[in-house]
């Protein structure tokens, strides 16, 4: 099974996790710090709630897929490639508190895509592989300087 994911910085973690555990009738499926993801069956959605400044209205972080198999990963990479979208991927990263194999994409409002397989829980939050990221969480909505250049130059609103 795949599902929609949906990133959301957060300012009040315990307050939005409230009101979405109420939202969706279900707990989180994953608590650390700073963090919390909703596996929802119905409707099929990873939410994920990662913790920003206090006092900021929430605000997307990033888009996703999630998929059972980094085959379904490579998959996507060649299919987004051959589209003709510049992507960049991230094998055994750690992010989210799982280790992942992921690629992204941008839309053509830059807003950031990742189509990823969780294989495994992992200690820490992780740390993106952008080095223009400032943070030192994972899942920034920027990436590396030749992805952003890339996807600049590519027919993303076809």
């Amino acid at each position: 099974m795949s599902r929609a994911q949906l990133a959301l910085r957060v300012s009040d973690l315990e307050a939005s996790v409230t009101f979405y555990s109420k939202l969706f009738g279900t707990e989180p499926a994953k608590r650390r710090e700073g963090y919390a993801n909703f596996a929802i069956t119905e409707p099929p959605l990873k939410l994920v709630l990662i913790e920003g400044e206090p006092g900021q209205e929430t605000r997307l972080d990033h888009l996703g897929v999630e998929v059972e198999a980094t085959e379904q990963v490579t998959a996507a990479t060649t299919r987004l490639k051959d589209a003709g979208l510049a992507t960049f991927e991230e094998n055994d990263t750690s992010c989210c508190y799982a280790l992942q194999d992921k690629v992204w994409v941008h839309g053509p409002g830059k807003e950031p895509w990742e189509v990823y397989v969780v294989k495994a829980d992992a200690e820490t939050l992780g740390k993106s592989a952008d080095p223009n990221t400032a943070s030192d969480a994972c899942c920034s909505t920027t990436h590396t300087a030749e992805a952003t250049q890339a996807a600049d130059s590519c027919a993303c609103d076809s």
